[in-house]
């Protein structure tokens, strides 16, 4: 793409809307004492066009013709197209930014302030974009309003802030993060749906041996079953696919979350709230007296939670929960760190289950290339790799070159063998990671880049 079009201030991107961008075909190329001037495809009636624009916009218009290509190229990269709706009564600049986001299936918005200028990102498949820039003017009455819909303090601006809001026309509640740094608040929305239907476990990512372990360890009726892996990897929704096929009318589901990211109809959910003293172990603690057949603990934090945890699973509970570690075993590793007695482990730990997300390649442009064998790390020095798939970039993908990410898995289930090797402390080593397995798997097939799964290679134990 022509360089010209490739890198476009974000304050000449948003003169003028995707759908006016879409509807005109054209590109802003500068703005000087109020004029503009855009490019535009060199098939178009430039006179009519520029006639519309200046009476759309109130501001002298000048139009430079493009290859037709280039432009549409421009457009899928700079102007993501959703469907504009009437759904939210009272539009601005908030609400279009959430409803964008949603369309476009933004995970994460933030909202900051710097020096001289402040502006939006999108996180989408795992990466932030920047996305808008807003006068630094507008800057506090925008985050005033968050902290409203959020039932925040706005006097408060020293001190970090946590809030929720709800949108019921999108199923939509949105977490609002307030962080004070040097030149204001910063804002980070994290949008989570509030319907769990499309959530199912034989969609995540697991392959048919892992699946058929899983499902065998989540239907025992005690026990626990951990999930590891970084944030933002899916652990939390690994978590609710299981707790949906779990759901029936004769079993006592109660979970504590922080938050609550979706909900579930059946399901006893609790939120986290340590400002009052509703923390994790202290539910468990009241959970315990509430005749539960399974529990879920959003996370286990630290050696209190993971002994309330423990106790739970010995009494005859099935408790799943999320624990933050590089691999399925260290897990295990994990929690004697934090002082559970390794017979204590073996008795109760179901599964461990590590996982990550990749990003997978755009199918309409990925690339095929010969693969250079010395770019594997030394552990890898036996995989037979002749090509790879390089993103390149297109409309379906919006110039990223890649649509989508996959969840792979390490699945460990803990069988007699298993338990005693861990008794005695003599597990580690026994074992190849299936991470990195699944993603040279990825690999092979085309489906991802070895940028993407190099990462996951370095930590192969």
């Amino acid at each position: 793409m022509n360089h010209q079009l490739e890198d476009i201030e974000v304050e000449l991107l948003q003169l003028i809307t995707a759908q006016q961008a879409h509807h005109f075909g054209i590109i802003p190329k500068y703005q000087h004492n109020g004029d503009i001037t855009f490019l535009i495809e060199d098939t178009a009636d430039t006179s009519t066009i520029k006639y519309e624009l200046e009476a759309l916009l109130g501001k002298n218009i000048s139009l430079e013709k493009s290859p037709a290509p280039l432009i549409k190229k421009a457009l899928a990269k700079h102007y993501r197209k959703y469907e504009k709706t009437n759904q939210l009564s009272g539009s601005d600049f908030f609400e279009e930014l959430i409803k964008e986001a949603h369309a476009i299936g933004c995970s994460d918005i933030h909202i900051e302030s710097y020096n001289e200028r402040c502006r939006v990102r999108m996180r989408l498949d795992g990466k932030l974009m920047e996305r808008y820039s807003i006068p630094k003017s507008d800057y506090p009455a925008l985050v005033n309003k968050i902290k409203i819909r959020a039932m925040l303090d706005i006097a408060e601006k020293r001190l970090p802030q946590d809030g929720r809001i709800t949108l019921k026309i999108l199923d939509l509640d949105i977490r609002v993060s307030i962080l004070p740094t040097h030149f204001g608040e910063k804002v980070v929305l994290r949008l989570l749906s509030k319907s769990a239907k499309q959530v199912d476990l034989e969609q995540l990512g697991f392959q048919q041996e892992q699946l058929a372990g899983y499902l065998q360890g989540i239907k025992k009726t005690q026990g626990l079953v951990l999930i590891s892996g970084p944030t933002g990897s899916g652990k939390t929704t690994t978590l609710y696919a299981s707790l949906k096929q779990l759901n029936q009318k004769d079993v006592n589901i109660l979970t504590i979350e922080d938050p609550i990211e979706y909900t579930l109809e059946g399901i006893n959910q609790v939120q986290l709230k340590e400002d009052i003293g509703l923390d994790f172990p202290k539910a468990l603690r009241t959970f315990l007296r509430q005749d539960p057949d399974i529990v879920m603990v959003g996370e286990i934090r630290d050696a209190e939670t993971a002994q309330m945890a423990i106790r739970a699973a010995l009494t005859g509970h099935l408790v799943l929960s999320t624990i933050h570690t590089n691999s399925a075993w260290g897990t295990i590793a994990r929690l004697i760190d934090m002082g559970i007695p390794s017979f204590l482990i073996a008795d109760t730990l179901n599964l461990s289950v590590a996982q990550r997300l990749l990003r997978l390649l755009c199918p309409e442009c990925k690339h095929k290339e010969v693969f250079q064998k010395e770019m594997l790390p030394a552990a890898f020095s036996q995989v037979t790799l002749s090509h790879q798939y390089k993103a390149v970039g297109c409309s379906q993908c919006h110039y990223t070159g890649y649509k989508g990410r996959k969840a792979i898995y390490d699945v460990l289930p803990i069988d007699e063998k298993l338990s005693e090797s861990i008794k005695d402390q003599q597990w580690e080593g026994k074992r190849k990671n299936a991470l990195a397995e699944s993603a040279l798997k990825l690999l092979m097939q085309g489906k991802t880049t070895f940028e993407e799964v190099y990462p996951i290679l370095l930590h192969q134990e």
